[in-house]
């Protein structure tokens, strides 16, 4: 581990970032150039202390998993994650499409996306990272881990996953998520992650087992569709994706018509989000 290169780094990096480019507020008085240790620790769920180490050149070693939050948080391209991967004494990982890191074009536009739904999904339907509005409709999928990561192994495997589609939907869903498997398994090979979840799936669900030999390939997110929420009932709404280059990454983004029923759950999903925030404060 390069203790001066990691700290000289992530300052420089820290530096070259304005608040909001992250999607913070300006704020006021500002002496330091760039984002203040507080905002950087912030972005990267860690404390203020051990990322001020990190930059003093006296932290330890971060792992894996900081090092994938420190990529998110100073919005760091794949060559610049590598470097810092390196420096902090680990190997980098082999591809975006096998790593947690978020490519930054597709954050950049989510930063933005604070008034409706939007997340950012790898090609197995692992959810990288969420607005507040997706957290208040779909949950927190940070809970899950290991293969359940997957939204497609959870569709497969937890029949609570369903519910947030009306049941007269799921068949249809259900092939979807098999054809997306199947098109990120072509791309990827047999000996990739996609390849695991295959075997992982096939051995757990005779369901997928029946689709997976159908064949059936493609990228699908319906453009028009109605979720089941808990608190407010069905909601209609419109589904627009975006992918990254290599297809590795999708973001998603969920809204409905001004002034539709689904628009008005929305806003009051918007509102129970911020009232648990607030609970969760208190």
């Amino acid at each position: 581990m390069d203790r001066a290169a990691l700290a000289d780094f992530l300052r420089r990096r820290s530096e070259s970032l304005q608040p909001e480019d992250v999607a913070l507020p300006p704020g006021v008085r500002r002496r330091t150039r760039g984002l203040r240790r507080e905002e950087v620790a912030s972005l990267a769920v860690m404390s203020t202390d051990y990322y001020t180490r990190l930059e003093q050149r006296r932290g330890p070693q971060p792992s894996k998993h900081m090092l994938a939050s420190l990529a998110r948080a100073l919005r760091l391209t794949g060559d610049e994650r590598d470097y810092l991967y390196r420096v902090s004494g680990h190997n980098a990982p082999a591809s975006l499409s096998a790593s947690p890191h978020v490519a930054p074009a597709l954050l950049r536009v989510l930063d933005r996306l604070d008034d409706t739904p939007a997340l950012i999904l790898t090609e197995l339907g692992e959810t990288l990272v969420q607005n507040a509005m997706a957290v208040a409709l779909f949950g927190d999928a940070s809970r899950h881990t290991g293969p359940a990561r997957s939204a497609i192994y959870r569709w497969f495997t937890d029949p609570a996953e369903r519910s947030v589609y009306p049941e007269a939907d799921r068949d249809r869903q259900s092939r979807a998520q098999v054809a997306n498997l199947r098109a990120a398994h072509g791309l990827r090979g047999p000996r990739s992650q996609a390849g695991d979840l295959v075997r992982a799936l096939g051995a757990a669900s005779k369901e997928f087992a029946a689709l997976w030999a159908r064949h059936e390939v493609a990228q699908r997110f319906e453009d028009h569709k109605t979720l089941l929420h808990p608190e407010v009932g069905p909601i209609e709404l419109d589904c627009q994706a975006l992918f990254t280059e290599d297809q590795s990454q999708t973001l998603l983004v969920l809204t409905a018509p001004p002034r539709s029923p689904g628009y008005e759950k929305l806003q009051l999903l918007a509102v129970l989000g911020l009232d648990r925030f607030s609970d969760a404060e208190r």
